[in-house]
């Protein structure tokens, strides 16, 4: 049985070469090298092993400006079947809540002539870490989510169902939910497999199908920065740490190397939360 299954990727800034625009607050993108977004590339792998082993095909949805087509085509280089791109300067500078929009109407359309049986994300994108967009999409099309997937234990189209294993702080739980269902993924969930030649080939003058806001039904208040609740106030640049003192029992006698400690405690405040948090016993250590 053919199994359709979709990913939503996001093409994002490589996380060495982030920077911030001081007067808008948002990611400079222009001149940045971008790669495709890590968890999603492991949530278009666990695609493929759907279709290797039901049949059917991949489908790659991303939404960000034209450049975004080389993500795709690295999704099709990996061997995802058909690529498509929102790209529209009325989807420019959504959050989280407009992104989840305009992908679940792209999502929605294409469901009208190609149904769909499981649609995938990766956890989180590294620009942002949310780990929003997954869930508000499959809210906005009213399917299950099951998010934080460490591993597919049993799919079975004909009876529309699927069985997860979802990772917890604590353990793991085995969550078992009807299709279609929308998975975010984690990187333990697979092994990325290796570009087939023929697949490279195709993806280096693979052309995804390109759908702009007039071919969407969608509401133009809910995209872009009307659609977008969101903003940021400030952003700030983490101070750098310290380079800490190594004390070496070589070099310096027990008694020394201890008297050096609790004077770093005593200066840090260290000690003072130890003693606090220990109820005083700390201090006849």
């Amino acid at each position: 049985m053919d199994v359709h299954a979709i990913v939503c990727i996001k093409q994002v800034p490589d996380t060495a070469e982030v920077r911030i625009d001081p007067k808008t607050n948002t990611l400079i993108r222009e001149g940045v090298p971008t790669i495709v977004n890590p968890y999603d590339i492991h949530a278009v792998e666990e695609a493929l092993r759907l279709r290797d082993r039901f049949g059917g095909k991949v489908t790659v949805i991303s939404m960000g400006p034209p450049q975004a087509t080389e993500a795709i085509r690295k999704c099709i280089a990996l061997g995802a079947d058909e690529g498509i791109l929102l790209t529209d300067r009325a989807f420019a500078g959504a959050d989280t809540l407009a992104t989840s929009y305009a992908l679940a109407q792209a999502i929605q359309h294409l469901a009208e002539r190609e149904p769909y049986d499981i649609v995938f994300c990766g956890k989180q994108a590294i620009d942002g870490d949310t780990g929003q967009v997954g869930p508000g999409i499959a809210r906005r099309l009213g399917i299950p989510q099951l998010t934080y997937v460490l591993q597919i234990d049993s799919f079975d189209p004909a009876a529309r169902e699927v069985v997860v294993q979802r990772k917890l702080e604590r353990g793991r739980q085995i969550v078992r939910a009807k299709l279609p269902a929308l998975l975010t993924v984690l990187k333990e969930i697979n092994e990325l497999r290796y570009s087939a030649f023929p697949d490279m080939l195709r993806a280096r003058s693979y052309e995804p199908r390109i759908w702009t806001v007039a071919d969407l039904d969608v509401d133009r208040s809910q995209l872009g920065l009307k659609g977008s609740p969101t903003r940021v106030r400030k952003t700030t640049v983490p101070t750098p740490r310290q380079a800490g003192e190594i004390i070496a029992p070589a070099t310096v006698a027990p008694e020394q190397a201890a008297q050096r400690l609790l004077e770093q405690f005593e200066k840090t405040g260290v000690l003072k939360e130890i003693v606090e948090l220990t109820g005083g016993n700390a201090a006849h250590a």
